[in-house]
């Protein structure tokens, strides 16, 4: 039988997790997943060999700061331009993570949210782009809009050099291919001179692919942000599938996946060698596996009958008094929709703006608006801070608001991974301590749901009595 190092064998499948706590529900106990489990033979053979390399986090007491890493792989106006806008102690996931960047390994970025992921494949994007050459260098795939226009600010923001005029050399663009753009000034823009670096949305970028106006031949680097959420819908997994495979090489490119969630991490790091989305030597870079969540985040609930839960929350907030709050709401179900019933999220910001006075300006944010709508309200977000946001789950992945200091499930969401990228959207400012506020509201029928998002996400969920 095949051995095993601790760092290989300390995670349990999220899968096993949730069904011994189905099978087993107590409900004074919390579980915690052992540190040993076996995997399936063809998977025990893969891990045992020296082809992957699964890094976890490590005392470390390196004091290395962010300019001292990059030197020497970064340009001196990308650092300069990281540091002036604050970043300058590597996080935990810097640290780890970019020396294996700047080597060109493949890699798994697998951290909590808020833990400058995308700090660390931007870094390394720009330090092998030449903005000289006139060829797509570097692709961003993301799964959203929102996601995409975040990454679009922090890549231009860095790749600005104050010096380029005075030098007389190009400087590194960066396009924005994502869902509702102008896609036709877009296909001009690729014709004319293409962009250094593109930040896509998969239906857009996919779109060009296949009328041959934008080409990979040149990509040295390939990133796929929140990774499991694109392999997990059925809509988007069989384009990036494709866009792996066909529309480039592994074999020709760096290509790094990212996100805070990969449930059963191992069978996907087998499967990104199999199929050839990775060279075999990818390295998984797998920061606070113990604690998947930001240390600072507060967990409680409220149990209430339905029909109480709009007070129950207008309660919650007078109480709280939070800065900045997100309310995730449920998607509208097709057989309401198709009854013609209001959206829930329609019905709460109606209910909240005509009761909640601190708060009667409420923003949303839902699948169902417009790109422009999306754009508008999460620009007013940004402004300042003072804002209640009423949102599904559209916010809960890459939206960066890091005014946020409370989030409400006013309803529970659909499993633990939702629940994981919802809380992550609070406590999301850099080496702050400050504690945040992460609340469901919830039946006693919905109070098993929560306790198995502890025992799989290892967090305690203290009862609210307000």
């Amino acid at each position: 039988m095949a051995c095993f190092s601790a760092t290989q064998l300390h995670t349990l499948s999220w899968t096993s997790s949730l069904n011994r706590t189905s099978q087993h529900f107590n409900p004074n106990f919390t579980y915690r997943a052992p540190k040993l489990f076996l995997y399936p033979k063809p998977l025990r053979a893969a891990f045992s060999s020296s082809n992957v390399e699964d890094r976890t986090e490590t005392k470390d007491s390196s004091t290395a700061t962010l300019r001292e890493l990059c030197h020497g792989h970064v340009p001196e106006h990308v650092i300069f331009r990281a540091e002036e806008v604050g970043y300058v102690i590597p996080t935990e996931m810097q640290l780890q993570a970019l020396p294996f960047l700047f080597s060109g390994r493949d890699c798994v970025l697998h951290a909590q949210t808020g833990s400058g992921k995308t700090l660390a494949y931007l870094l390394q994007v720009l330090s092998v782009v030449d903005s000289q050459r006139s060829a797509v260098q570097a692709l961003i795939v993301v799964p959203t809009r929102e996601l995409g226009m975040q990454v679009t600010k922090v890549a231009r923001m860095l790749a600005a050099n104050s010096s380029e005029c005075e030098s007389g050399l190009k400087s590194c663009t960066v396009m924005a291919l994502l869902d509702g753009g102008m896609l036709k000034r877009h296909k001009s823009w690729l014709k004319a001179e293409p962009p250094t670096i593109v930040v896509a949305t998969i239906g857009s970028l996919c779109q060009m692919l296949e009328k041959h106006i934008l080409k990979l031949d040149s990509c040295q680097v390939l990133v796929v942000d929140e990774v499991d959420f694109m392999f997990n819908s059925s809509k988007e997994v069989s384009s990036l599938k494709r866009l792996l495979t066909s529309y480039s090489s592994s074999k020709n490119r760096q290509t790094i996946f990212a996100s805070a969630s990969i449930p059963q991490h191992r069978r996907f790091l087998y499967d990104c060698m199999q199929q050839k989305w990775t060279r075999a030597d990818v390295v998984h870079v797998h920061v606070n596996s113990i604690e998947p969540m930001p240390s600072c985040l507060h967990h409680r609930f409220v149990v209430c009958n339905k029909r109480e839960k709009n007070p129950t929350l207008l309660s919650l907030l007078q109480t709280d008094s939070p800065e900045s709050a997100i309310i995730f709401v449920s998607e509208q179900s097709e057989k309401s929709k198709k009854a013609g019933s209001a959206p829930p999220t329609t019905l709460l910001v109606d209910f909240l703006r005509s009761s909640c006075g601190r708060f009667s300006d409420v923003s949303l944010l839902e699948e169902d608006m417009n790109f422009n709508q999306r754009a508008a309200s999460l620009s007013e977000l940004r402004g300042g801070g003072g804002y209640l946001l009423v949102a599904t789950d559209i916010a809960a992945r890459g939206v960066d608001l890091p005014e946020t200091t409370h989030i409400y499930n006013f309803d529970i969401p659909k499993d633990a991974v939702n629940y994981l990228h919802r809380a992550g959207r609070t406590g999301r400012k850099p080496f702050s301590d400050k504690k945040c506020f992460v609340t469901s509201i919830i039946t006693v029928e919905e109070r098993f749901v929560l306790q198995r998002f502890e025992n799989e996400l290892m967090f305690c969920c203290e009862q609210s009595f307000f």
